[in-house]
């Protein structure tokens, strides 16, 4: 077993280890379970959000163990790297990996539990939300700080953002960090950055708006683009879903 835990944490080193080696047994499940297994752990009056990655394929576990970060290192070490930049995502508590001389084998990523008011992904099911264009446009204006800071988000979509309402304002937090690139980027990169969050035109057209705005990019240019790239992410998870639907077909 190997693991890092963040330095204002230590004291309750003992108490996450303990949450780790029985993870299975004990916490309490919270969230979509479909992918990985997250779990909330209460300790004191704090709350500790647990993801649980699966084991990965064969070539992924060599690939883990001797040539590349796991998920759960990316995870911390990103949402670390995030909040030097003064972007906001849970804070980062540790990350544990368990792996055999030759191959990885589990891993896991700690964050402090976050309560949010609501997720990208109310936003797109519900267009008369409560200060729907309100929220769509400081989402954007999120996405834009992000691009500014040289941030790429490579899971930006629907329910990787959460969202609180502070006052008058709307306060951001990225979550599953695991796939992120930290590098400048050009307009087609920023603009397609944004393609896998709606399917709603209307909803493009708010965002390519605001963008426009705070960028002084040309609209029409930013909304061309953007639809375009939405379509065609749209079309090619389509295919997806219908060569899945294929493969259980044969297998059955």
């Amino acid at each position: 077993m190997k693991y890092v835990v963040n330095k204002n944490y230590l004291n309750s080193q003992e108490f996450l280890t303990d949450c780790i080696v029985n993870f299975d047994t004990k916490g309490e499940d919270f969230g979509n379970q479909k992918r990985n297994s997250l779990k909330l752990f209460k300790l004191e009056a704090e709350t500790f959000n647990i993801k649980s990655f699966k084991v990965p394929n064969i070539v992924n576990q060599i690939a883990y163990k001797f040539f590349r970060e796991s998920k759960a290192q990316r995870s911390y070490e990103y949402a670390s790297k995030l909040k030097s930049l003064g972007i906001n995502t849970p804070e980062p508590i540790a990350y544990y990996e368990f792996s055999t001389p030759f191959l990885f084998k589990k891993s896991y990523y700690i964050s402090a539990q976050l309560d949010c008011d609501l997720t990208y992904r109310e936003l797109t099911r519900d267009l008369n939300y409560p200060d729907h264009e309100a929220v769509l446009r400081a989402f954007t204006r999120f996405t834009y700080k992000l691009h500014e800071s040289n941030v790429k988000f490579l899971d930006h979509s629907p329910g990787n953002t959460l969202i609180k309402k502070e006052g008058a304002d709307y306060t951001f937090y990225l979550v599953d960090l695991n796939r992120m690139e930290f590098k400048p980027m050009s307009f087609e990169e920023r603009i397609k950055n944004f393609s896998r969050l709606t399917v709603h035109k209307s909803i493009v057209e708010t965002m390519s708006d605001e963008y426009a705005k705070v960028s002084g990019e040309d609209f029409n240019a930013i909304f061309s683009l953007m639809w375009t790239e939405t379509e065609a992410f749209q079309d090619k998870s389509k295919q997806k879903k219908a060569l899945k639907k294929k493969l259980r077909f044969w297998k059955n």
